[in-house]
């Protein structure tokens, strides 16, 4: 499933890169504010947990306003939880590939949105001092799809990103039985910067 979804995606980034009218490469950096939401939390009080977000972008435009821009994105997501009075945090580590579609006004402001894959690298539950490895708890890939605006600061390649990334898939394993549903939702916030800019 994870090599499918590579090879899709890279597929597709190489065939759209053929037809772009400019290129874009640049790297991206800043905080995400995580929580789940489904039936899979009964019993259980979730809130923020704060993580990073960083990696790297590559823009494809095909007009002035409008381009694709596919991502490499290091995500630590996840959730504080409290059950029957003890608190703990459930830590994710994800790579994010979205590939997003971007409409950019003359002023600089802009909107993307579009699908996301995610694939896990790790996961720990930490509670009272102890931090358990519980990566099998969970799916070895999720899906989102992602919603933003930002804006590019004139004359700079520094630009403002804000997100929201929408979980459609459930992220728990219930493979063993289990039951209910657990999605991801993570609102993002950080800055970009253009390393390299080229026209056709």
């Amino acid at each position: 499933m994870k090599k499918l979804a590579l090879v899709l995606l890279a597929g597709f980034s190489f065939a759209t890169a053929a037809n772009a009218q400019s290129i874009q490469f640049g790297v991206k950096a800043g905080a995400n504010f995580a929580n789940v939401s489904g039936d899979g939390t009964q019993g259980v009080s979730t809130s923020t947990l704060v993580g990073f977000n960083g990696g790297v972008f590559l823009g494809l435009g095909f007009t002035d306003n409008l381009s694709l821009q596919p991502e490499l994105v290091y995500s630590g997501q996840g959730f504080k939880e409290t059950e029957s009075g003890t608190t703990g945090t459930q830590t994710e580590n994800y790579i994010n590939v979205p590939v997003l579609l971007k409409y950019k006004l003359p002023i600089g402001l802009y909107f993307q949105t579009g699908p996301q894959v995610g694939f896990l690298m790790s996961a720990k539950a930490k509670a009272s001092g102890y931090s358990v490895d519980d990566k099998a708890s969970f799916k070895s890939v999720d899906f989102a799809w992602a919603v933003g605006a930002g804006f590019q600061i004139p004359a700079t390649q520094l630009g403002i990103d804000l997100r929201y990334n929408i979980g459609l898939a459930n992220i728990v394993d219930n493979s063993g039985g289990g039951s209910g549903s657990v999605k991801n939702g993570v609102f993002q916030v950080g800055l970009t910067y253009a390393l390299f800019n080229s026209g056709k």
